[in-house]
């Protein structure tokens, strides 16, 4: 199932341009070029942004909703990993570190006076923009931001409930509460389409 038609690796120019940009703005000293580990070169950026682009995205499409809003949110979270240089002990490690990044940018945009204000839903989806039709998508979209999230990372990434209480820092009992809220609620909900 494609989680949105957005969604696409990076091809190398466009990702060697946005690290060419930003690069002009870090200035490298010795210490933040070894904290950077592997991701001190183009390379090592490309393929660490084309094995997580596609996670961090529907991360941040649940909380945001939103393509254009998601777009930026990924960009921004990437732009913290090059800005903050970070040395990771593995993929795994990479991954749970995206994923809590962008739940925070996502949770700081919401709250942004911005966001507050504007009423987004009154505004039309571009209509170049052709989304496949999921009911099960639409209705975990509709679920309450802690168990859409939970739900996200428990069914679409794999984590454990262990693994998610540490990513949304929730008690573990909080996180399977939420899990069979969502389930509960998901079942009354697609009773009527899995019927047919």
């Amino acid at each position: 199932m494609s989680f949105h038609p957005i969604m696409r690796e990076g091809t190398d120019e466009e990702l060697q341009g946005f690290i060419d940009i930003w690069a002009s703005w870090i200035v490298l000293s010795e210490e933040n070029t070894e904290a950077m580990g592997d991701l001190s070169t183009a390379d090592s950026f490309v393929a660490l942004y084309n094995r997580h682009v596609n996670t961090v995205y529907r991360v941040c499409y649940t909380y945001l909703r939103k393509a254009a809003d998601t777009e930026d949110a990924v960009q921004n979270v990437f732009i913290k990993l090059l800005t903050k240089p970070m040395s990771f002990v593995s993929e795994e490690h990479e991954k749970a570190w995206l994923i809590r990044v962008a739940t925070n940018h996502c949770k700081d945009v919401l709250k942004s006076a911005w966001m507050r204000r504007a009423d987004f839903e009154s505004i039309p989806e571009p209509a170049a923009v052709d989304k496949e039709h999921d009911e099960t998508l639409e209705e975990v979209l509709k679920l309450p931001e802690n168990q859409r999230i939970c739900v996200y990372l428990y069914y679409y990434e794999g984590y454990s409930t262990a693994e998610i209480a540490e990513i949304i820092k929730r008690p573990h009992s909080t996180v399977r509460n939420y899990l069979s809220d969502a389930r509960k609620q998901l079942r009354e909900r697609l009773a009527g389409i899995f019927d047919e």
